[in-house]
């Protein structure tokens, strides 16, 4: 009797640990982006990307790869640099909001590019 009310216990404190404190609502994972690039701006190295967008509003070095960042009034744009021949170029775009197809937006790129580029 005594390890069927202790078999109980524990199961209703694990029950308890698999749901949200009351008043806590649980926030979805989000779902892995789109793949697909797009193809005019993979491979571009760091000068032809400033070329193409500027400077980057923000640039977060994290191991050998390299993330810039470029800020839109719509939407933000993300390349991910990783070396490759000895220099770091772009093999992964994705932008906020995210394109229909793909992670990037080709909209979002098209602005940003439209965007004058400090001197």
């Amino acid at each position: 009797m005594k390890r069927t009310a202790l078999a109980a216990g524990i199961c209703l404190l694990l029950d308890g640990c698999a749901t949200a404190p009351h008043g806590v609502q649980s926030v979805p994972i989000p779902s892995a982006p789109q793949t697909g690039e797009p193809n005019d701006l993979i491979g571009l190295d760091g000068g032809a990307l400033r070329a193409r967008f500027g400077a980057p509003a923000f640039v977060r070095h994290d191991g050998i790869a390299e993330l810039w960042r470029y800020d839109g009034a719509a939407c933000h744009a993300f390349f991910f640099l990783y070396p490759k021949d000895g220099e770091r170029t772009v093999r992964h775009v994705e932008t906020l909001p995210a394109g229909a197809a793909m992670a990037a937006d080709d909209k979002c790129l098209s602005d940003l590019r439209l965007l004058p580029k400090p001197s």
